[in-house]
């Protein structure tokens, strides 16, 4: 039984992870049953415990995701879905996948910035983001946002996907 918050997890994380890669975007109808399911589905296998968990691990996700979404660094699909991954697969769990995605969308970006030569840019961007973070967006210049469209932007949600299946392999050798 300790399978089926996994199962259900992966399915939702490749999915979304699948859609994220095709469209940028991670809907709603995806990530909010997915947290529901989450929480519901550890409540029946563990009651009163595995609801704390889920609540754990959902609000957990959130609270480390919700300051970059607050300055547009992070879109709210992002954050829904590591929310929902939250709900399934609990605090010490969700931390490990949330670790494993940011340094896959690490990766991805240096990739990205050395494939289209954007070295200078993306670094002074960094250091503007790194200001707006320490002065609760204070100093914020509006185009640093996920609306720019001359921005490079990084599938969270894929690498997302792919960090769950690399810790579900790893949980399960």
């Amino acid at each position: 039984m300790r399978e089926v918050p996994w199962i259900l997890a992966l399915i939702l994380v490749v999915c979304a992870g699948w859609m994220d890669w095709r469209s940028s975007r991670i809907p709603n109808w995806l990530t909010v049953p997915g947290l529901l399911i989450g929480f519901v589905t550890n409540t029946l296998l563990a009651e009163k415990a595995g609801a704390w968990m889920a609540l754990g691990g959902a609000g957990l996700a959130l609270a480390v995701l919700f300051p970059f979404v607050l300055l547009r660094g992070l879109g709210a699909g992002d954050w829904k879905l590591m929310g929902a991954l939250g709900a399934f697969l609990g605090t010490g769990q969700v931390i490990v996948v949330l670790l494993g995605t940011i340094f896959l969308t690490g990766i991805l970006g240096v990739i990205q910035i050395t494939r289209m030569r954007r070295w200078r840019a993306t670094l002074g961007n960094l250091g503007e983001l790194i200001l707006m973070f320490l002065t609760f967006g204070r100093h914020a210049r509006p185009d640093l946002t996920l609306e720019n469209p001359g921005l490079l932007k990084l599938p969270f949600g894929t690498a997302a996907a792919v960090a769950t299946v690399l810790f579900y392999g790893i949980v399960r050798i």
